[in-house]
């Protein structure tokens, strides 16, 4: 008999729990029954999914694009089932989403009451965390991200770009002095992030050329949420995207700083996700929605 769901699900039970053991548990099954249906399955393939060690597992080029595909196939699987058994092709289900905390409550939380008029029986299991997250280990369905992107494959819809300015507020600069060149930022507290891909240099230009400068101050946080708060209660000086900062500037709490030396960074905003061909209901139907949503936020300037 044909059962090759059958192993993919044990191999993807496999992937997800890092070892044998973990995943024959769950599936109540024996360790041994597990090794041995994952060997059969590389054996009928003619090659190695997973490579074993005593500490973990890891997986070859070809089990990270059967992993995939496996995910991908069985998602289908389920969600037809699902439909077919409900009687109709409605989107439904859990989609777990992530993103930095900044943008995530500036741009995605308001998006969300419409989605839920939209599409009532989806759930949005939502994480704000300004950590990378591996979308494959963590069994995330999109993320949005900030940032370069490095190279995987992972698909990916832009959803626009946003521009880093360098403020502070007035009650600093009362006490502190304006700095009027990027050389006297070294002068000033300027508060930056503590991730360990974040480096502490501001670019700016300086006599026609490019120069990164780097900075330090009092406080390294891992959010943007925090900096900001901590620029408006006068602590220092901070750099971040525009989206943090359109609402403080306005009110007066914040002033942009040498804004003609900024060499003016852009950030490219992406919406991150498994798949494309298989992409289930409930997924597509929240990147429709709030993919354009998130893009008319970000064209705002």
């Amino acid at each position: 008999m044909d059962n090759r769901a059958g192993e993919m699900m044990v191999f993807v039970r496999v992937v997800e729990a890092g070892s044998f053991s973990e995943a024959a548990r769950l599936m109540l099954m024996t360790p041994s029954t597990v090794s041995k249906l994952i060997a059969r399955l590389e054996a009928r393939l003619g090659v190695r999914l997973i490579e074993r060690s005593t500490r973990r597992l890891a997986l070859t080029g070809e089990g990270q694009f059967y992993y995939e595909r496996s995910q991908a196939l069985l998602g289908q699987l389920d969600e037809t089932e699902q439909q077919i058994a409900q009687g109709g092709a409605e989107a439904e289900g859990v989609v777990r989403v992530t993103s930095s905390v900044s943008f995530g409550s500036a741009a995605l939380e308001p998006v969300l009451p419409a989605f839920f008029e939209a599409y009532p029986k989806v759930i949005v299991d939502l994480s704000l965390s300004d950590e990378v997250v591996d979308l494959y280990l963590d069994r995330t369905d999109v993320a949005i991200r900030v940032g370069k992107l490095v190279d995987s494959n992972l698909m990916a819809r832009k959803i626009g770009e946003t521009r880093r300015r360098i403020v502070a507020s007035p009650a600093y600069l009362a006490r502190h002095g304006t700095p009027a060149t990027p050389e006297d930022l070294v002068h000033h507290n300027c508060l930056g992030f503590n991730f360990r891909r974040a480096m502490p240099v501001w670019p700016m230009r300086e006599g026609g050329r490019i120069v990164e400068r780097m900075l330090s101050g009092s406080l390294l946080v891992n959010n943007g949420d925090t900096l900001r708060r901590m620029a408006i209660a006068g602590v220092g000086i901070i750099r971040l995207a525009d989206y943090h900062l359109r609402e403080p500037i306005a009110r007066g709490e914040l002033v942009e700083l040498l804004a003609d030396t900024d060499i003016g960074v852009t950030d490219d905003v992406h919406a991150l996700f498994r798949g494309a061909q298989f992409l289930p209901a409930r997924v597509r139907a929240f990147l429709d929605f709030a993919v354009p949503r998130m893009q008319t936020f970000l064209a705002l300037g």
